[in-house]
């Protein structure tokens, strides 16, 4: 799998490429009825039919590339190693391991081995994200009520 530090920001002409592609397919996407248009490698004139989600996936590249932001794909049943579960989160290992074995984060176990599903792993961190959210609030609320913020 690769990881964030291998990832490489995208070049200006990528930038501008993916600037005019995206444009062109995001029109294109909204006029097409069928679920697997055919679409036409101009330099090899070979015709290849794709699922239009997979060409929606595309359009949604090309935008983040034309931004000069990185993309990856990591398919959603991916499963990860601890390691890897910890450079996602942005945490230790070992704290992984405590998350797991509270069951705060679903595993298998692949022989002596812990494997967690990609899947898992974002809807923890998201949960997080909204823990954190709900705290600041909160601090700001109190703060508001004790008169030590000013709104």
């Amino acid at each position: 799998m690769q990881t964030i530090e291998n990832i490489k920001r995208p070049t200006k002409q990528e930038q501008i490429a993916a600037m005019k592609s995206y444009d062109a397919l995001a029109n294109v996407l909204n006029d097409l009825k069928d679920n697997y248009p055919e679409i036409e490698i101009e330099e090899t004139r070979e015709k290849i039919r794709i699922p239009i989600n997979a060409l929606k996936l595309l359009s949604q590249i090309l935008k983040e590339t034309s931004n000069g932001r990185p993309v990856s794909i990591v398919p959603i049943a991916t499963e990860l190693t601890t390691q890897a579960t910890a450079e996602f989160l942005g945490c230790s290992r070992p704290h992984v391991i405590k998350l797991l074995e509270a069951g705060d984060i679903k595993f298998t176990k692949v022989g002596k081995h812990r494997r967690v599903r990609y899947e898992d792993v974002v809807n923890y961190k998201n949960k997080m994200k909204v823990e954190q959210e709900n705290l600041i609030n909160e601090i700001i609320n109190a703060d508001e009520e004790d008169g030590l913020y000013d709104t």
